[in-house]
């Protein structure tokens, strides 16, 4: 709630920075893609920004920007490194950076240390470090290390950062207690109604104009080629393995269907199942005396509830089940009785049982002849599996060998396929008909979640127990389709714009006609365009709090952003136009007769109090330290992580 007040009452927010707790870094870079750090070219030298007495160097910048692109690009895969830049991801990676190395810097003038025995405790930690034996492995730990391209000091170095972190802003994370003094004049906020007018001016009632001449195309194409650029797209190599490839081999013999019955000759023997109503006692004479009135006359059920028990019922069931429910005695007692006899007491697992039996069905012998089909299935599924799994086994054991897709094909006479580039979700951007296919699903989430150069990998397909070889084809980077392809949107995308322009210019005059003294009514009916007459525009601001905005009060935000008197503009969201909004009248809210409102206010405030706190916390250390930030080396960082350079 304190960052949505910031924003509705106009005050400047400071820099957020985000913490993550205890170890999630050094995991988090030992799951990310650092690779290519010293392997040639790129920015190595200088520093981005020094911190207290720390500098931080584009190596280590571009580092954490790598790693968290990586860990956005799980959940989006179609993200690539110019998008995560152009949408902050560069400028919000380096400032968190600096915010928790200000933290680190404060607290050493503090005189605080994390000492090595603790990063220690926290490395041999780490669950993916463990071995069989459910220790810490000092190997899985370097080949990981080596793997990523990490070394040990690097990861030292992150452990103690966050530990100093955790120990800094645990106690103001921590706070919940909000005075009601404090939490007063906001809850009147809450209560404060603003009413105006609200205009709107469509692109659509703009004039058309002259059509878009050749140099306008490309004027708008060039302007605007990742509107009309094609996503990244993958093409996936792939093959199939399903139970009908192992289903031949998987027909049992009837040598093994006849060693199947006979093993199992009690199964198909004669015999009988039981439907059994029971009670468990837990003392012996209180379940004498149950016995005793069920024998009298008295349904089980009843009496079992009547004495505060509960009666339960097993329908259908074997004599050898029904002895590992209960006990063998029970089994032999229940069995032994006649249909409409109460067993009991005998005791069972848990106490004393008392039993009616209810129903009994005698189950005839079944010979070889009658069972040979079920047989033959049962044993076919299982033979299937042990195939299926052997066939799994032994790919595995091939790929670990560095065996190549071709090879394992081959070598197992599976049948190559191949997708067409297709993006994340299943699609070729390309064809306005393509759809994606389900059964390529798990396919293009193994290829879109590997790198060049990857081994390939096993995916589950279906439901059956088949599975694919999968690796990755090849990666077709984001680029723009030529203009000779979308030339006919873009011509559609000028003129719309232009449009879009002129009602951008239209609102713009009646803002300034309203901000002059005029009426929205009188700028709207002076604009010369078939605009709509405005509209009224009323609510409180709490209906933003609980963003339950009625129908056409889209615009209700901004009144609360505004001077009274004041008109402002602002496009609409989907791009067909613009807004003109004038707050004509502020009704204040006294929350001092409302103790609810600000009971709700201080339950708000308890759940990000304590966020606020480090957040002053975080930026009285960037402060008291110092922090200088070099705007060339972080263009050129922009620049080499981009492609901007040629790297």
């Amino acid at each position: 709630m304190l960052g949505f007040f910031r924003r509705i009452i106009n005050s400047k927010a400071g820099i957020v920075v985000t913490f993550v707790v205890l170890g999630v870094i050094a995991i988090a870079f030992a799951a990310g893609d650092v690779t290519g750090l010293n392997s040639g070219g790129g920015i190595t030298g200088g520093s981005v920004a020094t911190v207290g007495d720390a500098t931080i160097t584009p190596a280590d910048l571009r580092q954490r920007v790598q790693g968290e692109y990586e860990g956005f690009r799980q959940q989006q895969p179609t993200l690539d490194m110019a998008g995560f830049v152009a949408n902050g991801g560069l400028d919000g990676t380096l400032q968190r950076y600096i915010g928790s190395v200000a933290i680190e810097e404060f607290g050493r003038e503090a005189g605080m240390v994390v000492s090595k025995r603790l990063v220690d405790g926290q490395i041999a930690g780490i669950p993916g470090l463990r071995g069989l034996d459910g220790k810490f492995d000092p190997n899985i730990y370097r080949q990981l290390l080596q793997q990523r391209k990490l070394t040990d000091a690097q990861v030292r170095t992150d452990i103690a950062r966050d530990t100093m972190l955790q120990q800094l802003l645990g106690p103001q994370q921590g706070a919940s207690q909000v005075p009601e003094q404090l939490a007063l004049p906001y809850a009147s906020l809450l209560l404060e109604r603003r009413s105006g007018e609200v205009a709107q001016i469509p692109a659509a009632a703009m004039p058309a104009g002259a059509a878009p001449t050749d140099a306008d195309v490309r004027t708008f194409y060039g302007r605007n080629l990742r509107r009309y650029s094609v996503p990244e797209r993958r093409v996936a190599r792939y093959a199939l393995v399903s139970p009908e490839q192992v289903r031949a081999a998987s027909t049992p013999t009837e040598a093994e269907i006849a060693r199947a019955f006979g093993q199992n000759r009690a199964a198909y023997a004669a015999g009988e199942k039981r439907s059994v109503e029971q009670v468990v006692v837990l003392d012996q004479a209180g379940a004498a005396a149950l016995a005793a009135k069920v024998r009298g006359g008295t349904p089980l059920a009843a009496a079992a509830r009547a004495a505060g028990l509960q009666p339960s019922t097993q329908s259908g069931v074997e004599r050898a089940a029904y002895a590992g429910l209960t006990s063998p005695a029970v089994a032999d007692a229940v069995f032994g009785a006649q249909r409409g006899a109460v067993v009991g007491p005998v005791r069972g697992q848990f106490g004393f049982v008392v039993a009616h039996v209810t129903h009994v069905t005698a189950v005839a012998a079944r010979s070889l002849d009658q069972v040979r089909g079920e047989i033959a299935a049962t044993l076919g599924k299982q033979k299937q599996a042990e195939a299926l799994s052997a066939l799994q086994d032994g790919i595995n054991d091939a790929l670990a060998e560095n065996a190549t897709f071709d090879e394992v094909a081959t070598d197992r006479k599976l049948t190559p396929r191949t997708t067409p580039a297709l993006v994340a979700a299943g699609v070729d951007p390309l064809n306005p008909t393509s759809r994606p296919d389900p059964d390529l699903a798990p396919i293009l989430q193994a290829a879109f979640a590997s790198n060049e150069g990857d081994a390939p990998q096993l995916v589950p397909v279906g439901r059956d127990g088949g599975f694919a070889l999968v690796a990755l084809g090849r990666v077709l980077p984001a680029a723009p389709r030529p203009l000779a392809d979308v030339r006919a949107q873009v011509v559609r995308d000028v003129a719309a714009d232009r449009a879009r322009q002129a009602a951008r210019r239209v609102a713009g005059q009646i803002v300034a006609k309203v901000n002059a003294g005029a009426s929205l009514s009188q700028a709207v009916s002076q604009s010369g365009a078939p605009l709509p007459a405005p509209r009224p525009l009323a609510g409180q601001r709490a209906e933003l709090v609980s963003q339950r905005a009625r129908p056409g009060q889209e615009a209700l935000p901004l009144l609360f952003g505004m001077k009274q008197g004041a008109a402002r503009l602002v496009p609409i969201p989907d791009g067909s136009g613009y807004v003109v909004v004038r707050l004509a009248r502020i009704d204040r809210g006294d929350a001092g007769r409302n103790p609810g409102v600000i009971r709700a206010a201080r339950n708000d405030f308890g759940r990000f109090v304590g966020r606020e706190y480090a957040e002053q916390f975080a930026r009285a250390a960037r402060d008291a330290v110092g922090v200088k930030i070099d705007a060339g080396a972080v263009a050129k960082v922009r620049a080499d992580l981009t492609g901007a350079n040629g790297n």
